[in-house]
């Protein structure tokens, strides 16, 4: 028998062999880090993200670079594998952090998230734009417009990151708390203006800038929330006869596809992945799925996908650029305006919303975290010769500091901020024995 088209050859077997020794010691590395996190007061996720340090170029390369050639070889197909397992995890967790949304809260407070989320962007990012221009010009690509430097440098500032955000929040069990819901509405808001912004600034550094490109962009967030909500009725059924059923893990099947669906949708329009995840999740809570029967699913991505993301992130980090003196001054001069320009923008933003101070700075603290989606904004100028090698060092340092100095900040703030009646039924809706997060947190 003959076939008209030959099925594709399977992964290799040392091909195999190199991937499973690739996961197995991350997610072992960033386990220990994690644990070892916990233990000196900080979330896990300060560990997770230096285990992918740890294994990747900034040290393993250097200490033992036969070893890390064979473990990590720079060939993309292997690096492809870990980023799609990790793409697994990072929507599910994204779309998990949607279904803890208070859609009452949102409609009751969303003027002052969406406050929070204007001033929080436009603070930092007219800062950035500002020492875009001002930046010695050795640190500028050659042939790059200095206005597109300048513009991809503010975006860079402006920028938030959901997943740290909310695994933060799981795990310092605050995203029950009002504050919480706002930090993630607001951030929510802060991606989707970033990622247009993205576009736009992409391409005036290769086409030029096109009215057109912000229209399309806007077009497609609007496409992809109307898509969503007319199809709740189809999800709410689904996710109905799924709980009709004695088999637990059919609630979670359900789940894994919708959050999957919805991401890829989003990406076909254009836009992040994350987007549609956490669109979906939202309107999963609106259905009302039941929380035991999720429950399953949080554990295997608080405790497996979710670190195994974070590590890998850290794999593409090389911080040892920072040895020189110009790329290291002007890495803490960044730094300084990325942490400074959010804080003021939250803080203003949630003081104009009538929020009292150590909220306002529990929101900023909140919001300052960039993470891996500000590696993912470095990556994407790297690549359209926008950004020289050592910016592209200097906004990875952002991104690694501001998602380390997050937790500890925004557990002092919260600690001065009351915990109301509302917050505490909203907790118990959630709350399941053997959260994980709870577990790493305490």
């Amino acid at each position: 028998m003959t076939f008209a088209v030959s099925p594709a050859a399977p992964i290799g077997a040392h091909e195999l062999l190199v991937f499973l020794l690739q996961v197995g010691l991350l997610l072992l590395t960033a386990f220990v880090l994690g644990r070892l996190a916990v233990r000196c007061g900080a979330p896990a996720i300060v560990g997770e993200l230096f285990a992918g340090v740890l294994l990747g170029p900034s040290v393993l390369a250097h200490v033992a670079p036969s070893f890390s050639e064979w473990l990590l070889p720079q060939d993309p197909a292997h690096f492809h594998l870990l980023d799609a397992v990790g793409q697994i995890g990072v929507l599910l967790l994204v779309g998990l952090t949607g279904m803890h949304m208070d859609l009452g809260l949102m409609r009751r407070r969303g003027g002052a998230a969406i406050r929070i989320s204007i001033a929080g962007m436009v603070v930092p990012l007219g800062l950035g734009v500002g020492a875009g221009f001002l930046l010695p010009g050795s640190l500028v690509p050659d042939g790059a417009p200095r206005t597109s430097f300048a513009l991809f440098l503010g975006v860079a500032m402006g920028i938030s990151a959901i997943p740290v955000i909310a695994k933060t929040l799981m795990e310092l069990r605050l995203l029950h708390r009002n504050t919480g819901q706002l930090i993630l509405c607001a951030a929510m808001a802060d991606d989707i203006v970033g990622w247009v912004l993205l576009s736009v600034v992409s391409a005036t550094a290769t086409t030029g800038l096109q009215g057109a490109d912000i229209a399309v962009s806007i077009g497609s967030v609007v496409l992809v929330v109307a898509v969503l909500l007319i199809s709740r009725g189809f999800i709410r059924a689904g996710l109905t006869a799924a709980a009709r059923s004695r088999e637990g893990g059919l609630t979670v099947s359900v789940v894994v596809v919708l959050i999957l669906l919805g991401a890829a949708l989003s990406q076909s329009m254009k836009l992040e992945a994350v987007f549609g995840a956490f669109l979906v999740g939202i309107v999963i809570s609106s259905c009302g799925a039941p929380a035991a029967r999720i429950a399953p699913l949080r554990t295997t991505v608080m405790a497996v996908l979710a670190p195994l993301f974070f590590a890998t992130a850290g794999l593409r980090m090389d911080l040892t650029a920072l040895a020189y003196p110009t790329v290291l001054l002007v890495g803490l001069g960044v730094l300084s305006i990325a942490i400074v320009g959010k804080f003021l923008g939250a803080y203003l933003g949630a003081r104009f919303s009538r929020l009292g101070h150590w909220e306002a700075l529990a929101i900023g603290s909140g919001l300052n975290a960039r993470g891996v989606i500000e590696v993912i904004i470095a990556m994407v100028g790297l690549r359209l010769g926008v950004l020289s090698p050592e910016m592209y060092t200097i906004i990875v340092l952002v991104a690694v500091v501001t998602s380390v100095m997050a937790p500890p900040v925004l557990r002092m703030t919260m600690a001065k901020v009351e915990q109301t009646d509302e917050e505490s039924v909203r907790a118990s809706l959630h709350e399941v024995d053997g959260d994980p997060a709870r577990d790493r947190a305490a």
